[in-house]
């Protein structure tokens, strides 16, 4: 494809050097990768500045650049006000703009957005269509996987692999939208059919700074053009905010507040979820989800919300809520045969943490514990905030290594401790997280409820900048295997 072809519709640019009928044969944001005929954005970031790899990047077959300057290297270069924004649109032209071809579903939110999602992709199924998935857990071509290493990916992964669900005969796409992903442009230029705002609470303010800036952010994604139908939980009050800044139609989803979709007469057990889901106007629909919680009804009704606006029948919403057993890592109960439960779930901000923990105690006959961290390089804020909340919640609370990244374990872990000192839990501080597990599984009794959070899906532990294996649901298996010896 031609370089001028790339940025034709792009509003960014400023200015071009040299041949703009270059043929890009590749798409580049690292300098280190090899690609013939590539086309490198130079990112500026916070850690380092990409124009002043450019030199590597040629070296290594790129013959172009998008740029916010001129840099002294003897290939076309294009002139943008934001390479990330242009990153994104070109990188849409490159592949087709894939995203017009398929119906795309969005859901922003701090919790729920995973969840949410599969109930989404769930239902689609149910109504006949081919659905891809976007997410924490990777990608999905019905049930095929891609890695993913981004809750949204990078633009020019993400197109790629909306390129790969289009080629596939995907009708429609249901894809996380996070903060990060909005405030770095990673969707710029696309549309979404139906956009949904499940909640906001404390998380990532290690790079927002605020929760005012954290919640503009995912407010950006509904008044911003990029969605065509809003779906949003009223009892969640930051919802008002966007309502009132909101110029596309809406519709509004709650158990709590008035709202145009809603459930009631909810009945939990450790099995799952019974309740009615009622439209205004509407008859009743007896819904018995296999998942529990108070918030997976939240997040029911905010699928259920997403597939009628889609037009789906209220009968595929049912069946396709029902069909779902579990979400990788989300309150997942782990089949280990012992009369003591050990649930997963990735839990790792303060009101997932709540949220889970309210849950487990619901069922819980015996003792909850709660086994917990937080992770390294991110919001210090909530780490007293979530030792709060295990000691104010749990019967015992084993603190233990999240992805510690760069921080020292132990420091981490004295900033958790000072939280849960609150109050009058008993505690124990056990670094390394597999010692610390098999502590939980050896002092378990009949009725209690081990609940394992902050890891959920991922299969890895990240310590000093390396990715160790750590799969919770392998080291449980293991760990039974040798104590049954």
């Amino acid at each position: 494809m031609k370089l001028c072809t790339l940025f034709e519709k792009v509003p960014y640019l400023v200015e071009t050097r040299g041949n703009m009928v270059t043929e890009i044969a590749a798409l580049c944001s690292n300098s280190r990768e090899k690609e013939e005929n590539g086309l490198f954005f130079c990112i500026p970031g916070a850690r380092f500045d990409a124009h002043d790899y450019a030199p590597q990047a040629v070296a290594n077959g790129c013959v172009a650049l998008v740029v916010d300057h001129f840099v002294d290297v003897d290939v076309p270069q294009v002139k943008v006000t934001s390479v990330r924004a242009a990153m994104s649109r070109m990188a849409a032209a490159f592949y087709g703009h894939p995203a017009d071809q398929m119906r795309m579903v969005g859901v922003t939110g701090t919790k729920g957005k995973t969840t949410t999602t599969y109930m989404i992709k769930s239902i689609l199924e149910t109504a006949g269509m081919k659905v891809g998935l976007i997410g924490t857990t990777g990608n999905m071509i019905g049930d095929i996987h891609i890695d993913s290493n981004y809750t949204t990916p990078d633009p020019i992964d993400l197109q790629r692999d909306l390129r790969a669900m289009a080629d596939a005969g995907v009708q429609a796409v249901v894809m996380e939208v996070s903060a990060h992903a909005i405030d770095m442009f990673r969707l710029d230029g696309m549309s979404f059919e139906v956009g949904a705002y499940t909640n906001l609470s404390q998380d990532h303010l290690d790079y927002f700074g605020s929760m005012e800036n954290y919640f503009e952010c995912k407010k950006r994604f509904f008044t911003s053009g990029m969605v065509r139908n809003a779906v949003l939980n009223v009892d969640e009050e930051t919802s008002v905010s966007i309502l009132r800044d909101l110029e596309s139609p809406h519709m509004t989803f709650g158990i709590a507040a008035a709202a145009d979709l809603f459930a009631r007469d909810i009945e939990i057990s450790e099995n799952g979820v019974g309740f009615e889901l009622k439209l205004q106007g509407m008859h009743a629909l007896p819904i018995a989800l296999r998942m529990t919680g108070m918030f997976n009804v939240y997040n029911a009704i905010a699928a259920a919300s997403c597939a009628m606006v889609l037009g789906i029948s209220h009968e595929d919403i049912r069946a396709g809520l029902e069909k779902i057993e579990n979400v990788p890592g989300r309150i997942e109960m782990l089949p280990t045969g012992t009369p003591y439960r050990v649930i997963l779930d990735y839990a790792h901000a303060p009101d997932a943490l709540d949220n889970i923990l309210r849950t487990c105690r619901e069922f819980t006959k015996g003792r909850l514990i709660a086994l917990f961290g937080c992770g390294g390089d991110r919001d210090q804020g909530k780490r007293p905030i979530m030792g709060r909340i295990g000691g104010e919640l749990a019967d015992l609370c084993i603190l233990t290594s999240d992805n510690p990244r760069n921080e020292e374990p132990m420091d981490i872990l004295a900033a958790i401790e000072a939280g849960i000192k609150e109050t009058e839990c008993e505690y124990v501080v056990i670094e390394n997280r597999r010692a610390a597990i098999r502590h939980a599984m050896e002092i378990a009794r009949e009725g209690d409820v081990i609940a394992l959070c902050g890891k959920g899906h991922e299969t890895y532990q990240e310590i000093k900048g390396v990715k160790h294996p750590f799969d919770e649901k392998v080291v449980v298996a293991e760990l039974l295997a040798e104590m049954d010896d």
